[in-house]
């Protein structure tokens, strides 16, 4: 029992964490989120399986197309729901957002169906310390765990991550160094979805594929990400992972009735004692 809801707590923590990434990837670059976050990991879930499922293609082909199919998402969301209102200085781009993830879903409900699908996989199982475990529960926290490190890299390291920095410190300067902002604000867009399909196409063989999957999904992601402070790639991975072994421990013990009321109320208890999240850290601005 222990080994079994730890193994789906790992998964589901991970998966939130991927999904929280995206939020903290945009709001790093232009101090706005993707409120239809977890509608793209619907499109990555529903795509992946008409692909691979429905049509018949071979998994190393359907899973680029639909990665790439994100990414178009993305790009679409930054362009048509984001950018008209943050260049304008509103916050409308927040209702714009929701209510792009809300016509998505629908979209996705009179083209996908409202039955839950079940993504076909082979039962691949290994033995850890006597307990069977499933290589799915083992790959979803591996490879939420790389893209971390990724990040954390690319953020300290590299000439994009530079430009990154650039963006969100001054994006009139950035702009005078020949940075195209706008372009960076869209790819950082896209990426974030990217992050999004990846987490459903991994959460789908575990759980059921529908229109609607992506709401809880992506409200879970956010709190995640504020619980691990939106500018802290690891703080979000590890706010991730306990949040959803948090979930299977109430669950295991309390039901499946009582694990939101338990652990939407452990979230408040933990901002209200650290209002920038567990591993937030204020942000001094000198005057």
């Amino acid at each position: 029992m222990w080994s079994t809801a730890l193994s789906t707590g790992l998964s589901l923590g991970s998966m939130y964490a991927l999904l929280a990434l995206g939020f903290h990837i945009t709001w790093i670059v232009s101090r706005t989120v993707n409120f239809a976050q977890g509608s793209a990991m619907m499109v990555g879930a529903t795509v992946g399986y008409s692909l691979s499922v429905t049509w018949g293609w071979p998994l190393w082909l359907a899973v680029p197309a639909t990665l790439s199919f994100c990414a178009f998402f993305g790009l679409l969301v930054e362009r048509l729901l984001i950018r008209p209102f943050h260049s304008r200085g509103s916050d409308a781009w927040l209702m714009a957002t929701v209510a792009g993830g809300i016509l998505v879903d629908n979209i996705a409900m009179f083209t996908f169906g409202k039955e839950p699908r079940q993504f076909p996989v082979g039962d691949l199982r290994f033995s850890l310390f006597g307990h069977p475990i499933a290589l799915m529960s083992l790959l979803i926290p591996l490879c939420g765990l790389a893209i971390v490190l990724l990040l954390t890299l690319t953020r300290r390291y590299s000439r994009i991550g530079k430009v990154l920095e650039a963006c969100v410190q001054n994006a009139c300067a950035a702009q005078l160094m020949g940075i195209r902002v706008s372009r960076v604000i869209a790819a950082a867009f896209a990426v974030s979805a990217v992050f999004a399909g990846l987490a459903g196409l991994l959460i789908a063989p575990l759980f059921n594929i529908n229109s609607d999957m992506g709401t809880l999904f992506g409200l879970k992601a956010f709190a995640v990400a504020i619980l691990g402070g939106l500018t802290n790639a690891s703080g979000i991975y590890i706010a991730g992972l306990l949040f959803g072994v948090t979930e299977a421990v109430i669950t295991l013990y309390f039901g499946s009735a009582f694990t939101q009321m338990f652990t939407f109320s452990l979230v408040i208890l933990a901002l209200a004692l650290r209002p920038d999240g567990l591993f937030g850290r204020k942000v001094r601005i000198k005057v």
